[in-house]
């Protein structure tokens, strides 16, 4: 699914500089990886390059989607709309504030994804049996105002799963819960994404899930007086 090598991404200038560092990575179809590492270690910045936000400097970056091997890094430098396609079509985003927006029902946000990439957007038995699973069946003609943080990032779950994309990438997803309902959602998170065999990135810093929920961990070390994050 991803294959990194040698991967370097800095920002900042003079000297003020901060460096994503990723000596070699693989993500195999079907995982599930926690990305870990102290707060301003470049967690998110990372997410952001897998997510195709943010370009690689140097090294090499691949994608097999479809079972086609994308040189991401090369793409980025040649012809860096099609990543917009890409991202739209290929991969789900769960923000840790949900990113609703706020002018749409909830359903109205659901079935968003699968507009944009000219998807059948009427409400399927799928989605409803997504909903049913997230319990937001009741929610779907709520705005995002009237919904509870819970509530909110579990229908920006169902968001990220509704038009079936093979990878699924996830920033502190539960971090705004109190922790009885942050391990609910994430187990529903954790057990959709494997009922449905996609793979994961999820950025947390609650460890003790990683292994009940039996994740992968790549974690972030800061080196060079902390302007490196290198991630193994």
């Amino acid at each position: 699914m991803i294959e990194i090598d040698e991967l370097y991404c800095t920002r900042g200038n003079s000297g003020q500089t901060f460096t994503i560092h990723v000596p070699h990575l693989r993500i195999n179809a079907g995982e599930l990886v926690a990305v870990t590492g102290v707060s301003g270690s470049g967690k998110s910045t990372l997410l952001e390059i897998l997510g195709l936000i943010l370009p690689p400097q140097t090294g090499v970056m691949r994608l097999n989607l479809a079972q086609t091997n994308i040189d991401i890094t090369r793409l980025w430098l040649d012809d860096p709309a099609k990543l917009d396609t890409l991202r739209m079509r290929h991969l789900g985003f769960v923000l840790q504030t949900g990113g609703l927006l706020p002018f749409l029902s909830a359903k109205d946000n659901i079935l968003l994804p699968k507009q944009l990439i000219e998807q059948d957007a009427t409400w399927s038995q799928d989605l409803q049996n997504l909903a049913d699973i997230l319990e937001i069946r009741d929610l779907l003609e709520k705005k995002p105002r009237q919904l509870s943080i819970g509530e909110r990032q579990r229908v920006a779950i169902a968001r990220a799963l509704a038009h079936s994309p093979p990878l699924l990438l996830a920033d502190e997803p539960t971090s705004a819960l109190d922790p009885m309902r942050a391990e609910e959602v994430m187990r529903l998170f954790v057990d959709l994404i494997r009922s449905q065999q996609r793979t994961a990135i999820i950025v947390t810093h609650d460890y003790p899930w990683i292994g009940r929920l039996d994740m992968r961990e790549v974690r972030a070390t800061l080196e060079t007086g902390g302007k490196i994050a290198c991630f193994r």
